[in-house]
């Protein structure tokens, strides 16, 4: 079935398109004078900086392309989205400031362009957690839970840090809450001593429902399949375990938080103009 888009839906979106591609382009150029820069000195020392400099601007071009507006109209599973976006953003902005990142999500099919807003309000919601949050000495630790209650999508962005200033009507926080209103939703928030919490909710459309009743029919039978399964020896177990400890570096935007923050805290209150 062909879908028409409103004209000046098209417009908006070519705009975005070449917003994005011209950004894009500014950061590539970037890249290419930092770096013939970095190989023309002669400075070791400025030769390390620059090439900091380089590797720090690619890390930033990587969130930028993972948040430009996706081409095709097919079925996106956000939880990778997000912890994709997680992972490049705890690189570019997070990580250097000591600030780190969880996801809590299992797989959760959206169609690309809803999955693409609201991977714009998380980005905009750990954006400005970093930058104002208060941490008190604590490590900072940002944690995001993606979940599925019915055929309603739960997303909370919880941070262990305060700042009751953070939500003073902010445009920031006001695209937030339009992204969400554009997905059909709304978005809550809470605070206290020692944590914020961001709370979007949002119904999924007919099309994600039957792709999430696949996905959940799937889970269902791989752990029926699991249970039929007879128990490990101990020695097989022994071994397993030890596979698992022998294991690669820790992805910081897709494990657990050491200290996690309160995701699960009340959000009680609704945005200004929700």
């Amino acid at each position: 079935m062909t879908t028409f888009v409103p004209v000046h839906d098209r417009d908006e979106q070519t705009l975005l398109r070449e917003l994005t591609h011209r950004i894009r382009n500014e950061l590539v150029s970037s890249v290419n004078i930092v770096s013939a820069a970095a190989v023309r000195t002669e400075n070791p020392e400025v030769k390390v900086a620059l090439s900091n400099v380089v590797e720090l601007l690619e890390q930033h071009a990587d969130v930028h392309r993972l948040l430009t507006i996706p081409d095709r109209g097919g079925l996106v599973d956000a939880a990778e989205y997000i912890r994709k976006l997680g992972f490049a953003m705890s690189r570019s902005s997070l990580e250097p400031v000591g600030i780190r990142l969880a996801l809590v999500a299992d797989t959760l099919p959206l169609e690309s362009e809803r999955c693409w807003r609201l991977a714009l309000a998380v980005h905009e919601i750990v954006t400005n957690a970093a930058r104002h949050a208060c941490f008190d000495g604590r490590d900072g630790a940002i944690k995001i839970k993606l979940s599925l209650a019915g055929g309603v999508v739960n997303c909370i962005v919880a941070d262990n840090g305060s700042l009751p200033a953070r939500l003073k009507p902010a445009r920031g926080l006001q695209m937030v809450s339009d992204l969400t209103k554009s997905l059909g939703g709304r978005i809550e928030y809470g605070f206290g001593a020692q944590f914020s919490s961001f709370l979007l909710v949002f119904p999924l459309t007919e099309r994600e429902r039957q792709a999430n009743r696949v996905v959940a029919s799937r889970r269902a039978r791989g752990a029926r399949q699991r249970k039929a399964m007879p128990p490990l020896s101990r020695s097989q177990a022994a071994s397993a375990h030890s596979d698992r400890a022998g294991g690669g570096h820790e992805n910081p935007a897709a494990s657990e938080l050491a200290t996690e923050p309160a995701a699960d805290a009340p959000v009680r209150r609704e945005m200004e103009n929700g």
